[in-house]
C-alpha cells in the first residue's frame, strides 16, 4: 500500500513526512529540476517567497495558533523551522536556503518515501492522492484540476527585495522591533520625516517598473496582503504610511520621536550579511 504525494512545497512535505511516519509508503511527486516556474529559484524541497512566509507567532492570531497546533501534532516543518529561525520580532522568519536543505534532507533520507522527479499532468488514480501544488501548478495539472473540479483558487505573493547589510548606513538607521517584542532590536529601521517621505512616494509612483514576467502578466489579481509596493502606492500618499512602512510601535533613539514613516529590514540569512523589506 502506498499513498501519492504531487508536489513537494510546504503542505506536500508535511503530508508526506506525516504519512510516512505512520508506516505507510509515499510516492512523492515533484517537477523540479525538470521543470521550474519562473518563481522557482532552487532544486530543493519546500522552497519559501520570503524568509518572513511563515509568519506571526503570536497564538492569538491564525498564523500563530496554526504554527502552535503544528507543533503539538509533531510537525517536520515546524522543527526545520526551529532550526534555523532569525531574529524577527514576533514572527517565525527563517534563513530560506538552511530550511529548504533541512526540509530536503529530512524528505530524501525517509526510507518509506520515494521521490519521483516528473511533471505530473493528469491525477493517478492507481492509490489515494493528495495534490499539494499550490498556486504555482504547472498549466496541464492545473488544467486537469479545473475539469474536474471547477474554478480554482490561487494567488501569488510578492517577492521581498533583497539588501545587503553593508549598504545599510548604520548612523541614520536603527535597529528596534515594534512595541519592543522579540529581542528588541530585530528589524534595522531606516526612519523618514515627512519631507523625505513625500519625495520617496513621488518617486517611486513615477519610476520606471521592471518589465513583468508572463505569469505576472496572465494573473494580474494582486494578494491583498503582500502586494507589490508600486501597487500599493497607487492607492493613495498615505497608504504605505499606514501598512508596510507604519512607524507605530517604533521610537528613533537619536530623535526620541516617532517617524514619520519608516522601512524596516528583516534578516534573510543566519549570518546577517542580507536583509530583505518587510511588508
Amino acid at each position: 500500500m502506498y499513498i501519492n504525494v504531487i508536489g513537494a512545497g510546504l503542505a506536500g512535505c508535511e503530508a508526506a513526512m506525516q504519512i510516512a511516519k505512520r508506516g505507510v509508503k509515499v510516492r512523492l511527486y515533484e517537477m523540479k529540476p525538470v521543470k521550474k516556474t519562473p518563481a522557482h529559484h532552487t532544486d530543493l524541497f519546500g522552497e519559501l517567497v520570503c524568509s518572513n512566509s511563515l509568519k506571526a507567532m503570536r497564538v492569538e492570531s491564525a498564523a500563530g495558533l496554526l504554527k502552535e497546533e503544528m507543533r503539538r501534532l509533531n510537525s517536520f516543518l515546524m522543527k526545520c523551522a526551529d532550526k534555523c529561525k532569525v531574529p524577527a520580532g514576533g514572527a517565525l522568519a527563517v534563513d530560506r536556503d538552511i530550511f529548504s536543505k533541512l526540509v530536503t534532507d529530512g524528505i530524501k533520507s525517509n526510507p518509506n518515501i520515494e521521490v519521483i522527479t516528473e511533471e505530473i499532468s493528469e491525477i493517478p488514480d492507481d492509490a489515494i492522492t493528495i495534490v499539494a501544488t499550490g498556486p504555482l501548478t504547472s498549466e496541464p495539472l492545473s488544467d486537469t484540476i479545473s475539469k474536474m473540479f471547477g474554478d480554482s483558487l490561487s494567488f501569488f505573493d510578492a517577492a521581498a527585495p533583497i539588501v545587503t547589510a553593508e549598504s545599510v548606513d548604520m548612523d541614520y538607521a536603527f535597529c528596534a522591533s515594534r512595541y519592543e517584542r522579540g529581542d528588541g532590536d530585530d528589524y534595522i529601521n531606516c526612519p523618514m520625516n515627512k519631507e523625505e517621505y513625500e519625495t520617496f512616494y513621488n518617486e517611486l509612483v513615477s519610476a520606471e517598473r521592471a518589465p513583468l514576467h508572463d505569469f505576472d502578466v496572465n494573473n494580474p489579481k494582486v494578494y491583498e496582503g503582500c502586494m507589490p509596493v508600486e501597487v500599493m502606492a497607487q492607492r493613495g500618499e498615505g497608504t504605505l504610511r499606514f501598512g508596510p512602512m507604519k512607524p507605530v510601535g517604533l521610537v528613533n533613539p537619536r530623535t526620541g520621536h516617532r517617524p514619520w514613516a519608516v522601512l524596516q529590514l528583516r534578516k534573510e540569512n543566519s549570518e546577517g550579511t542580507m536583509y530583505n523589506l518587510v511588508g
